[in-house]
């Protein structure tokens, strides 16, 4: 029989989490496949780990996972998929704005032959206007500038097959974009269109901080094009600066103008000062991506790990 795994990390959601195995499991139910479900959790400071015991304990398809601390979710994401081990993968958030329900549909278009089925969201309930704008104005964002095409309104929710599980798990950069790394290693992808549910329980953990940086590391990850936009605006400020020195230069021997101006000599100064720093700043975050990758650190480390039993060993 063809098994399924399908990989949970979570952090501070005890409140939902039951809910969620509960929907969880009623999918399992309906599928000839050998499910398991890997939870794993990324130092949460609630209750999340002694829920996701219970839950090992009370179902023997339950795998549990626990990282020595925060790593945030793309790191943890990454740890559930090095011990995931199936014919294919689901990833999936215990939040239950991804409806477990629709893992029927991934595992029917994976039997049909697709490597990577992946959830597009046509609407996004319980989120304010601001956070929809700035969402898909990224992705839009990303699409202009990286070259590997990222899908529009997608997230981490995914049926991912065994060849592309393996390729990914070659891929171990420190600066992990994980929306990109899906799409990045190609093979046949299919997209399921869903509608978005609001959070079952708790709040979310991304407020406009972190997602202003996690965009950053989007950007950073699969495009250069910072870099290239610091150096046309280095071009085109040297241009301006060069027609701006002969029309002064013409000036004053057609017309012997006296040098006047000193407020436009100071905006020109912090003009150009403004721009070699936002130049500094894009070379810094590449240079900072560098230095992370040089000191070659473990992606995570793990606290403690208690995998399923074999499926002849289950009660």
């Amino acid at each position: 029989m063809q098994t399924l795994a399908v990989v949970v990390p979570a952090f501070n959601e005890s409140a939902g989490l039951r809910e969620f195995h509960a929907r969880l499991v009623a999918v399992f139910d309906t599928l000839d496949l050998d499910c398991t479900v890997l939870y794993v959790d990324d130092g949460s400071r609630d209750d999340t780990w002694t829920v996701m015991e219970s839950l090992r304990t009370a179902d023997a398809r339950v795998a549990t996972l626990k990282l020595s601390r925060n790593f945030g979710k793309e790191l943890a994401l990454t740890a559930g998929l090095d011990h995931a081990d199936a014919d294919a993968v689901v990833v999936i958030d215990a939040d239950l704005q991804d409806p477990p329900e629709l893992i029927a549909q991934f595992v029917a278009a994976w039997r049909e032959g697709f490597d990577v089925v992946y959830g597009t969201r046509s609407t996004r309930a319980g989120e304010s206007g601001m956070k929809k704008l700035t969402a898909a104005a990224f992705y839009r964002v990303m699409e202009r500038l990286s070259h590997t095409p990222l899908p529009r309104d997608t997230g981490d929710f995914r049926l991912l097959d065994r060849r592309a599980l393996d390729a990914l798990k070659r891929v171990r950069e420190r600066q992990r974009f994980m929306k990109g790394l899906f799409a990045w290693v190609g093979f046949r992808q299919k997209s399921i269109v869903y509608e978005r549910d609001r959070r079952v329980a708790g709040s979310s953990k991304f407020n406009y901080w972190r997602l202003w940086n996690f965009a950053l590391e989007g950007i950073t990850s699969f495009s250069t094009a910072p870099l290239r936009l610091a150096t046309y605006a280095g071009v085109l400020t040297a241009v301006a600066a060069f027609a701006f020195g002969v029309f002064v230069f013409g000036k004053a021997l057609l017309y012997g103008d006296p040098v006047r101006g000193y407020p436009t000599l100071l905006l020109v100064i912090l003009f150009l000062g403004g721009v070699q720093l936002m130049a500094l700043g894009m070379i810094g975050e590449y240079l900072g991506r560098l230095y992370m990758e040089a000191k070659q650190r473990p992606l995570y480390l793990i606290d403690e790990a208690h995998p399923a039993p074999a499926r002849g060993d289950r009660q």
